[in-house]
């Protein structure tokens, strides 16, 4: 079948009242993006309630079926084939369709009109289209409840559009219609997966990540460079790197070993904080889990938020281990996150951290810290990368 046309839906932007119209617009910007490294020859056009996309040609399709898989705020699409506005159009296109791929024994139809004057309604396109594909079709049956195929009729003021494939899409919203927001990316599991999260709530990624040379490997931030760049096959993250080692030396040396981990993260904070009013975020991203480690108890995140008035988000709170590693294997980040190139966290923590930390406690051991200077010297040797989908 030579489709010409993919018909896009979307589900919770359409919700959205008398902002429809922005996430709408942004959605498309997003289905171009997805689609320009697949080369020039795409039409993107709006009208009320759909999102069509316009084909090069015909040999195209196969790769872009999965590009409009990672775009945040379809819900799912299909490719059309475009019929005139007359039963016997739409009788012609079904059949085709219908026949593609191989005839299936059971079928049903299931038509939409959103266009009123359009001779019959939507029942009456069922029965007709229906009974007209029984006759040009020898041994097809009709099953209303489990069929093997589906022909979608769609009749619209622009023209009328039949199908069968439905592809499922990513769900949420268009990525940037929220804001930005500051991930803490390290190289583990967690951070990545709720990354892609927030992403899925609209929110562009700025991706921070603490570098620790000599302590931790080039292969640990390298480690990190791929995993943002999975993340980009969804939409495109900037990536900073910052030398930790300046701050991390200071904490080996003067903070008591049972919160070096808690005072380490208080820092982190203060970094993200600072590159977020920087590039404009709203909030800081974790990818914290509630109870996992000493650092995620209630009472450390008490004593870490503190030093920062932004919010901070943590999609993957409620979630345990095992499904965040679920989670993660559906995305393509798992197998990279377990390569073994620790981050700083995993190889600073105490052998017995404070898992009830105070806010008393913390102040005192920052005391013979100079926290201004130290967050400074890290944003000072701070690099920027924009990653892209490979």
């Amino acid at each position: 079948m030579d489709y010409k046309k993919i018909l896009l839906r979307f589900g919770e932007v359409g919700l959205k009242g008398k902002n429809r119209a922005f996430f709408i617009r942004a959605l498309a910007a997003n289905v171009r993006r997805a689609l320009a490294p697949l080369g020039s020859g795409f039409s993107v056009s709006t009208p009320y309630g759909r999102i069509f996309v316009d084909l090069p040609g015909p040999d195209c399709l196969e790769a872009v079926i999965p590009a409009l898989g990672r775009v945040f705020g379809l819900v799912s699409y299909s490719p059309v084939a475009q019929a005139e506005l007359t039963m016997e159009g739409i009788q012609a296109a079904a059949l085709e369709e219908l026949r593609a791929g191989g005839l299936p024994q059971t079928f049903r139809v299931s038509a939409r009109r959103s266009l009123k004057s359009f001779a019959l309604n939507s029942m009456e396109i069922n029965r007709e289209l229906g009974g007209f594909l029984l006759e040009n079709c020898p041994g097809l049956q009709v099953d209303l409840h489990q069929p093997q195929r589906v022909v979608n009729v769609e009749v619209r003021p622009e023209g009328a559009y039949v199908f069968s494939r439905v592809y499922p899409g990513a769900g949420g919203l268009p990525v940037g219609v929220t804001g930005k927001g500051v991930l803490l990316l390290s190289g583990g599991i967690d951070s990545p997966v709720a990354g892609w999260l927030a992403m899925k709530r609209g929110i562009a990624l700025e991706a921070l990540y603490f570098d620790t040379p000599p302590f931790t490997s080039p292969r640990a931030l390298a480690k990190v460079e791929k995993l943002a760049k999975i993340l980009a096959q969804w939409a495109p993250v900037n990536l900073h790197v910052v030398n930790f080692t300046p701050v991390q030396r200071s904490l080996l040396e003067r903070v008591p070993e049972d919160l070096t981990i808690t005072v380490m993260r208080r820092f982190m904070f203060r970094v993200a904080q600072a590159l977020a009013r920087r590039e404009g975020a709203l909030a800081l991203i974790t990818g914290e889990s509630a109870g996992q480690v000493a650092s995620q108890t209630l009472e450390s995140m008490l004593v870490i938020n503190e030093v920062v008035s932004l919010p901070v988000l943590r999609p993957v709170v409620a979630l345990d281990k095992v499904e965040i590693m679920d989670q993660a294997r559906k995305i393509g980040t798992y197998d990279v996150s377990i390569e073994p190139f620790p981050d700083c966290c995993a190889l600073f923590v105490s052998p017995h951290p404070k898992t009830r930390p105070t806010l008393a406690q913390a102040a005192r051991a920052e005391e013979s810290l100079d926290v201004q200077d130290l967050v400074a010297q890290a944003l000072a040797g701070l690099e920027t990368r924009l990653i892209k989908s490979p």
